[in-house]
């Protein structure tokens, strides 16, 4: 990965924090962007902060156009940035929630797509992998908006990955379940750790979907779910 440019978005989260640090150990040179981000979280000179808010699209175009010009291309693109949001039924849910479950699991998501394509496209192994979860293939009562944008950005990276596949871009979601971090322990004191999901298994999934003997491989949705599925 030396000579590849990698966009994380939310490289702070739970996951976030494993995989900005890994792909910064292969060598990659990586692009770390949220709302609250800085250079001191990964000290080095791979990595370079950039303070987005990936529900604006201005804003989202601008920071992709900041990449290229700082660095001349793009060629991985690796899409965490999410929202969770539950305890009210379908018939409850009021406007506020559906926004920000639309805002923050979906059209972020095609905010940084539909700038990030067309570099993607030419680096000529440009990929994408997004983090889905496991629930956007299962109903789930009182999550109802929050599993709607998250199935609808499994398909629109789908779609992605068939649009693409001329230019030798690849697009997959990854859809874990309950993850082991410090965040999820501290929500769910109760629960038995030990059936959950390690993030470093994550990590190695999507480092393995973004190397170039995976290049075809196009538009598989991998659900990786610990010891509960």
């Amino acid at each position: 990965m030396r000579d590849r440019v990698v966009l994380v978005t939310a490289p702070k989260g739970g996951l976030g924090s494993f995989i900005t640090r890994r792909f910064l150990e292969t060598g990659a040179t990586v692009v770390g962007a949220s709302r609250s981000i800085s250079q001191q979280d990964f000290p080095g000179p791979n990595f370079t902060a950039l303070i987005v808010d990936f529900t604006k699209a201005a804003a989202v175009n601008d920071a992709v156009q900041s990449v290229i010009t700082r660095f001349g291309r793009l060629d991985v693109l690796v899409h965490l940035l999410d929202g969770f949001e539950g305890g009210q039924t379908v018939a409850e849910t009021d406007d506020d929630a559906w926004q920000r479950m639309r805002d923050l699991n979906l059209t972020a998501g095609f905010y940084v797509l539909r700038a990030a394509i067309p570099y993607l496209r030419k680096s000529g192994r440009g990929r994408i992998v997004a983090i889905g979860s496991l629930s956007a293939v299962e109903p789930h009562s009182e999550l109802g908006a929050y599993v709607a944008f998250k199935a609808a950005l499994t398909m629109l990276v789908r779609t992605v990955a068939l649009e693409n596949k001329d230019a030798g871009l690849t697009a997959h979601v990854v859809l874990p379940g309950t993850m082991d971090t410090l965040a999820n322990r501290e929500a769910m004191p109760d629960a038995d750790f030990s059936k959950w999901i390690q993030p470093k298994d994550v990590v190695n999934l999507v480092l393995s979907l973004t190397a170039e003997r995976a290049s075809q491989v196009r538009g598989a949705v991998i659900p990786i779910g610990g010891r509960n599925v």
